[in-house]
């Protein structure tokens, strides 16, 4: 049976965003589509909250050992790494990136976990 979880957006997740809404916004010049990413972002956050402990642990070994899994976006090509504290029933979410990068290895190395 499914539960629903707090969630926590840290802060390098949260700037990450913040960088691919401005870049879409002021270098792309696409505010409308600035904003459908944030609202994808909030509504992506929100079905998470609802589906996380039926989302499959990362196929990456560095990323499984730490019990990150992965979801896309709803209407995206974004992806949340999060993780679950079942201690205090939250879902933290440490990375947000674009599916084109190889955000498997930024968020390694951003991270420190190799």
């Amino acid at each position: 049976m499914s539960m629903e979880y707090n969630i926590q957006i840290m802060p390098s997740a949260q700037a990450r965003l913040r960088a691919y809404i401005n870049y879409t916004k002021n270098y792309l010049r696409n505010p409308s589509a600035a904003t459908r990413i944030a609202d994808d972002s909030v509504n992506t956050a929100k079905k998470l909250i609802q589906i996380a402990d039926s989302i499959k642990l990362c196929d990456n070994p560095i990323l499984r050992e730490y019990g990150y899994r992965k979801m896309r976006f709803l209407q995206h090509k974004f992806i949340m790494i999060f993780r679950i504290d079942y201690d205090s029933n939250t879902i933290v979410v440490d990375g947000m990136y674009h599916e084109l990068q190889d955000y498997e290895s930024l968020f390694i190395d951003e991270m420190n976990l190799s």
